[in-house]
């Protein structure tokens, strides 16, 4: 058992060396776990990665064998099944059961194996549709989940006890991060699971290249959301890892919102799309507004760097890079160095 008085609930931020040391990035192929790997490349740190093929996640002996045999000194956790309003809303059982499994086996298997350190990612989706605005992290589980994601929610709050949990009953330093809606290279473009920022890229994206005059998005466009690059949530969880123990999570955000309308516009004169912007009112909306409180992050001398127009313009390079024929990939890198 670890340092109760070191790693207990009333822990203070304490100095976790990653250098020299082993470090597990679980997710590594996803949008988040990718830019963790890159963000660790200027680190004096090995870094572990596995396949889906060689290691389940949702099973608790192979994730097992794989700590028993690799012996991480950390871990980022920031595997997990993820998808916008549509999913969730389409595949409850699937978000809430495999989320679940992931986070349960890993931290487990972490305590079992005496893993040094660990962060867990969670999402700003785990806060009542009601908080407060900007949220603190203190309005966990103070009002009802938006019911369009309560699956996925559900299952992120369950990792942030069960982390909790580990620490006070065992001692160990694991801890949490809440990122606000990310974005960035190796993001979900698919209509039917992918995010809000992503879909709309794709939109205006075909939008332009088939000549429409219009393009379509859901709800009002007057919610508003906080969007956050995942090279700075990687620099973030980085920087958490390295600095904070403490037993409550910690929001990561930007500290800025903007209304869906709006970021349709931004996304439109990026891309390029002159087309008029179409509202379908029978969609929902959502949460009204999710800005997160960055106050604790903050605090400890973070702040993020990338800005919203630039993100998003690298983001629509990568997009069209990706494509079978990238028609707007040359005009848009034209574009992007005068963002």
């Amino acid at each position: 058992m670890r340092n109760e008085a070191a790693f207990g609930v009333n822990a203070e931020p304490a100095r976790f060396d990653i250098a020299r040391k082993r470090v597990w990035v679980a997710g590594h192929k996803g949008m988040v776990g990718s830019a963790i790997v890159r963000r660790l490349a200027s680190e004096d740190c090995e870094i572990l990665t596995a396949t889906r093929s060689e290691v389940d996640l949702k099973s608790p002996d192979q994730v097992r064998r794989y700590l028993a045999a690799t012996k991480p000194d950390a871990i980022f956790m920031a595997a997990a099944k993820v998808g916008g309003i549509l999913a969730n809303d389409t595949y409850p059982a699937d978000f809430l059961h495999d989320n679940l499994m992931i986070a349960a086996n890993v931290t487990e298997a972490a305590h079992r194996e005496g893993v040094g350190k660990m962060l867990l990612l969670g999402s700003s989706c785990i806060y009542p549709g009601t908080a407060p605005q900007p949220i603190r992290e203190d309005a966990l589980l103070t009002g009802p989940l938006e019911p369009t994601n309560e699956w996925y929610a559900i299952a992120k709050i369950a990792g942030i006890k069960l982390g909790q949990a580990y620490r006070k009953q065992h001692g160990c330093d694991f801890i949490s991060a809440m990122p606000t809606n990310l974005y960035g290279p190796g993001d979900n473009f698919d209509l039917s699971t992918s995010h809000v920022l992503p879909a709309l890229i794709r939109k205006a994206h075909e939008a332009k290249a088939s000549g429409a005059d219009h393009m379509t998005i859901w709800g009002t466009g007057a919610p508003r959301r906080e969007f956050l690059h995942a090279d700075d949530c990687a620099d973030a969880c980085v920087f958490l890892m390295k600095h904070y123990s403490g037993f409550e999570h910690v929001n990561v955000g930007s500290g800025e919102d903007i209304a869906i309308i709006d970021l349709a516009r931004l996304i439109c004169d990026v891309v390029g799309f002159e087309g008029e912007i179409r509202l379908d009112t029978t969609k929902p909306d959502g949460t009204m507004r999710k800005l997160m409180s960055g106050e604790k992050l903050g605090a400890m001398g973070w702040k993020a760097r990338i800005g919203l127009r630039h993100g998003i313009a690298g983001v629509y390079g990568s997009y069209c890079a990706g494509l079978p024929s990238a028609p707007f990939a040359m005009s848009l890198s034209d574009r992007a160095h005068q963002l």
